[in-house]
């Protein structure tokens, strides 16, 4: 299962030590980390990135979960997200592309004091008992989320509501005097044509997740690669998750092919 980590320490030693406890539990195959990144709480709220997790299949974290996570963590996450979202902009953007959801941002931004230190990841997991007795030995505090993909849904939703209302107004248009016919027709015309930009926008939100999907894939195959018994086992399970989702993602914005758009 993918998720999103992020483990709270007082001091900088202590956030290296457990950004290198991730990658001895990456390389152990107890968990897949993906991408990773060592955070600092400045003083004036914002947040300074002291390492990056390189070795990691998505090596920049700039646009991805943990980048847009760790953005909202520098943000006015710790004065109540639910309350200032609507209200800050590119906030819904990127709470909609860190995958988590307003309370784990305020769980973590209450910890997440100035001059404290964190582990922001991206991982897979399937017991949560590894990574957290490791971070309890070190004095973390580990808070996680399921990856939550909420524009996703909102685009699936929006595509579902306007195929159905499609449907409707076709109904009507076949039992409709001749008079009503041009107007429903318009109706139909306008809203299609909005659908077809809908499924533009999922198109290119579900491209940008598969080429994720697939680095995240090439890796773990490498390690499959060299894996044995239960971990192979484990290992492969991931890259079956991660594809099954990525499958998902496409297959629910394809373009309805009966539809000619103008």
């Amino acid at each position: 299962m993918e998720r999103i980590l992020v483990i709270v320490f007082d001091t900088e030693l202590k956030a290296y030590e457990g950004s290198s406890a991730l990658t001895q539990l990456d390389s152990e195959g107890s968990i897949s980390v993906h991408a990773k990144a060592v955070i600092k709480k400045n003083a004036d709220g914002t947040i300074t990135i002291k390492q990056s997790g390189d070795e990691f299949p998505i090596r920049a974290v700039g646009g991805t979960a943990v980048g847009a996570l760790i953005g909202l963590l520098g943000g006015p996450v710790g004065l109540g997200i639910g309350a200032a979202a609507g209200a800050v902009a590119g906030t819904v953007w990127d709470v909609n592309r860190s995958g988590v959801n307003a309370e784990f941002l305020d769980e973590v931004s209450a910890k997440l004091t100035p001059g404290k230190w964190a582990v922001v990841s991206d991982i897979s997991e399937e017991w949560v008992t590894p990574v957290d007795t490791r971070m309890d030995a070190l004095g973390g505090f580990v808070y996680r989320t399921t990856r939550h993909d909420v524009e996703h849904e909102e685009y699936a939703s929006d595509v579902a509501v306007m195929k159905i209302d499609i449907a409707m107004l076709k109904a009507e248009l076949a039992q409709s005097r001749t008079e009503h016919k041009v107007k429903l027709q318009a109706k139909i015309d306008k809203l299609q044509r909005k659908l077809h930009a809908r499924l533009e926008q999922a198109k290119q939100k579900s491209e940008q997740q598969e080429k994720e999907a697939k680095t995240k894939v090439q890796a773990l195959e490498k390690k499959a690669a060299k894996a044995k018994g239960e971990t192979k086992r484990i290992i492969e399970k991931r890259i079956a998750d991660i594809r099954k989702k990525s499958k998902k993602s496409t297959e629910d914005f394809e373009e309805p092919q009966e539809d000619v758009y103008l």
